[in-house]
């Protein structure tokens, strides 16, 4: 699976508002804050929202520290989805975040 830094992502975000970003937190990591625009589905329930992903598009997956949204990238690579792992996490993401 293909991987991408937290800055490298904040400077994809700066020239390119249509990344498709699936964060995989729960949702009381997520009340914290998530990346903006990312899209919320908690790894658990991933299987049964499938049909919310594009499978057309790139998706790069977050979570707290990069393991969750690795077994998601993962998952969803086996269901046919071009998918990028954020290594790290949102324990190494120092941009804006929106609670």
């Amino acid at each position: 699976m293909k991987e991408i830094s937290p800055e490298e992502l904040a400077d994809k975000l700066k020239t390119n508002d249509n990344i498709s970003i699936i964060d995989v937190r729960e949702h009381e990591e997520v009340a914290h804050g998530k990346i903006p625009g990312a899209k919320h589905i908690p790894l658990g329930e991933l299987p049964e929202r499938l049909n919310e992903i594009d499978r057309n598009r790139n998706h790069i997956m977050v979570c707290r520290s990069g393991n969750r949204s690795g077994n998601a990238g993962q998952f969803l690579e086996a269901h046919g989805y071009d998918v990028i792992n954020m290594v790290g996490g949102m324990l190494e993401w120092k941009d804006e975040v929106k609670k």
